[in-house]
């Protein structure tokens, strides 16, 4: 799982990595107050960053002391815009099934007449 995407998705995947990043929409934080919601220890906290680090969803940066968590969307829009992207397939696919269910019915009704 090496593809930009798949690291997105694959940090998506985890409800301790959302919630991290929907603090983060709120603006940047400190890593303490980030694992604050939750029950781990500081250490898995930081897996957790690090996971969004990779995928580039989190940057760290430095203001003195204070080391802010901020979160980056370039990669969240790339994900929409795939998902959107193949959206529109599957759309169109499950549109084909149904109007293929519904001859089939049609079918079968015409048949019992």
């Amino acid at each position: 799982m090496s593809d930009a995407l798949s690291l997105v998705f694959g940090a998506l995947a985890d409800p301790t990595r959302r919630g991290i990043l929907a603090r983060l929409a709120e603006g940047p934080a400190p890593v303490t107050e980030l694992g604050r919601p939750f029950d781990m220890t500081a250490q898995a906290i930081s897996k957790h960053l690090k996971v969004l680090e990779r995928a580039g969803l989190v940057t760290r940066g430095r203001q003195g002391q204070w080391r802010p968590c901020r979160l980056e969307v370039e990669p969240l829009d790339r994900a929409t815009g795939w998902i959107e992207q193949h959206r529109a397939v599957w759309a169109d696919s499950l549109d084909r099934l149904e109007q293929e269910i519904v001859r089939i019915q049609e079918g079968r009704h015409h048949d019992q007449d």
